[in-house]
């Protein structure tokens, strides 16, 4: 069906769905506006699997809101997590919308149109609440882009009565700071557990017709909220050491003791107990991932001392085979999809992962199970030949750092011998494309760890070599992809200070010219991107500033290459006095008052500091299921590995 007759049959069951005809106000975009853009089926609505509700029998009217374009938000199991769950509430009606294209928002600001929903077209601002989660730094100027689109005040403060809440959470909510000025209220934690019950207060709330400003006051009340502007935020009264005029924070405090000093992050403590999605959204385009996704567990039992994922996820909860069996059946009756991703953080860790799919294949033999974040070390015969009975695909494989001592340092916890058994046996299996990850500009990082890097896939390739012809593939590729290393809030590296952009650029070439092996490829990322991530990471309220000057700036979709406009934010940053000394380049005190100690994930601060202290000595800390490390995490979530029986 063409896009514009879809719209014409959408917009005419309109008034049904609403149950009467002046009961909301809906967006009309003609069929030629739409016919105008590229990929129109991005604002249309109406796939496969869309909830509808009569809104005369909902109380709180939701936005899921992703910052980015649909293509990319659709793969986000987080939102499917959250559409499901928060339209199986009791008159609460969950709706999405996504970050316009250029071409567009152009459009839309041409015509006056605002930004809205694709379930019923109704325009942002007559939402209760519009609801961002923030998965990557680089979408927060997209972030203000759509709240203007959909003509909401940006600035917190200026809102009204009439305008809706604007919340937020996912992994980058954890440090708030920089969007403070801009939310009203922030989720710590995981969706499932305090939605159903911040939405009961607030149909409360707003039956009773009582001012926002009050429901603010309730909502700080509730676990896992946090509203930043019933919290005031002090700073030193001298510039911090090497740095021209910017203090460091004195400290975070609320407004009243009613209050809470900490909020603390809350979490679903049983996997099978969670509603999961069997029922997808099936885009009508193609999207980046377009699959189904089961997430077999949350957390991380390794400690790898950069990832801010490992720590915030923390404690391991998984999710029991017969579970997830159970939705598979489910999910492959409702979609039709043919690839199958049991996703994690770490996919090998799951018990009896064979078995698994074993039963799987055997259930569905045409069905392609893929497994991101494998870790080579764990990589078996047996779990490669399962995986081979779909449809081969590359592998990926994370080394992070290129020696052995630089992998200790960042407690990876592999050898090289483990890393070439695991590339061994894929190419005994004839897989013929290896991707390797890796970062440059690790805390003590040197050109000899830089040259590991290229000598690391030259001894991957060596190993296809030594496979007999008959038993290999026709040939190989072994890629190499480097990103540049940005320290993150509640990881043991949250204290170090970032590289600058010379330092990058100088190991970048130098990598780019030590790899001289013909099937050894290439990629690397941007390194001024990276510095401005580092900034926005570990930024503080003042940031919200220079995140309001980039987006005066034209800047949007920063994290698209052929989009990013460097010159636009380094304009920002004159503008707004913002010193990337303070930000990216110095090392932090012991002391350091961090923009986000107000939150708390559970890891505790003196386990972060003893473990950069170890990485300083290259000291390898054992995984959650060999030793607890007492990181702290039992005193608010006493559940899946802490609480494992050890041998």
């Amino acid at each position: 069906m063409q896009a514009a007759d879809f719209l014409l049959k959408y917009d005419s069951g309109l008034k049904k769905l609403h149950g009467k005809e002046d009961f909301v106000s809906t967006v009309h975009v003609p069929d030629k506006l739409l016919l105008s853009v590229q990929k129109p089926a991005r604002y249309i609505g109406g796939e496969v699997n869309t909830v509808y509700k009569d809104l005369s029998e909902v109380d709180t009217h939701f936005c899921f809101c992703f910052p980015d374009v649909y293509d990319v938000g659709m793969c986000h199991l987080g939102l499917q997590i959250l559409y499901s769950g928060i339209n199986s509430y009791d008159r609460v009606f969950c709706e999405r919308t996504f970050a316009p294209w250029t071409d567009m928002e152009q459009v839309m600001r041409e015509n006056d149109i605002p930004l809205y929903s694709l379930e019923t077209f109704t325009p942002l601002y007559e939402f209760d609440f519009v609801g961002f989660t923030l998965q990557y730094e680089m979408s927060y100027t997209n972030i203000l882009n759509m709240l203007d689109l959909g003509r909401i005040p940006l600035y917190s403060k200026d809102r009204t009565d009439k305008d809706p809440l604007v919340i937020a959470g996912g992994p980058d909510a954890y440090n708030p700071e920089p969007l403070a000025d801009f939310v009203d209220i922030y989720y710590m934690g995981e969706g499932e557990v305090e939605y159903e019950h911040l939405f009961k207060l607030y149909a409360a709330h707003k039956k009773a017709g009582k001012p926002r400003r009050e429901f603010l006051k309730i909502a700080a009340t509730v676990p896992g909220m946090y509203v930043p502007s019933l919290y005031n935020v002090e700073y030193e009264d001298h510039p911090a050491e090497g740095c021209d005029h910017m203090p460091r924070i004195k400290s975070i405090r609320p407004i009243d003791p009613a209050y809470p000093e900490k909020i603390t992050k809350v979490l679903a403590t049983d996997m099978d107990e969670l509603d999961y999605p069997d029922h997808p959204i099936i885009p009508y385009l193609q999207i980046v991932h377009d699959r189904a996704v089961m997430e077999i567990f949350r957390g991380c039992i390794r400690g790898c001392r950069f990832c801010n994922a490992g720590m915030i996820y923390r404690p391991v909860r998984m999710r029991s085979k017969e579970n997830i069996l159970a939705w598979v059946d489910r999910v492959l009756a409702a979609t039709g999809y043919d690839e199958l991703s049991l996703t994690s953080l770490s996919s090998n860790d799951y018990p009896g992962l064979y078995d698994l799919l074993r039963e799987i294949h055997q259930r569905y033999p045409h069905v392609n199970v893929s497994l991101p974040s494998l870790r080579v070390d764990a990589f078996s015969l047996q779990l490669m030949e399962e995986l081979a009975q779909g449809k081969k695909s590359g592998l990926t494989f994370a080394a992070e750092g290129g020696t052995q001592r630089l992998r200790d340092v960042i407690n990876k916890g592999i050898t090289e011998e483990e890393i070439l058994t695991g590339v061994r046996l894929a190419f005994s299996g004839k897989w013929d494309r290896v991707k390797l990850y890796f970062m440059l500009g690790l805390p003590t990082e040197t050109m000899e760890d830089v040259q590991g890097i290229s000598d690391l896939a030259s001894k991957i390739v060596h190993e296809w070599y030594q496979i007999p012809k008959e038993e290999r593939s026709r040939d190989v590729t072994v890629t190499v992809s480097t990103s540049f290393f940005v320290p993150k809030p509640f990881t043991p590296f949250q204290w170090c200070a970032q590289t600058g952009y010379e330092e990058y650029m100088e190991k970048q070439s130098y990598l780019n010219q030590a790899i001289k092996n013909r099937k050894v490829r290439y990629m690397c990322h941007d390194a001024f991107l990276s510095t401005l991530e580092g900034l926005l990471a570990r930024g503080d309220r003042r940031t919200g500033n220079l995140l309001y000057a980039a987006w005066k700036n034209g800047c949007r979709f920063d994290s698209w290459s052929d989009l990013f406009d460097e010159n636009a934010w380094k304009k920002a940053i004159e503008e707004t006095g913002t010193e990337l000394e303070y930000y990216c380049y110095r090392e932090r005190k012991e002391d350091e008052v961090f923009p986000w100690e107000h939150i708390d994930i559970g890891v505790s601060k003196r386990f972060l500091r003893r473990e950069y202290e170890l990485a300083q000595q290259g000291i390898v800390t054992p995984n959650c299921r060999e030793k607890c490390s007492a990181c702290g995490i039992r005193k608010i979530c006493n559940t899946g590995v802490c609480i494992e029986e050890r041998a």
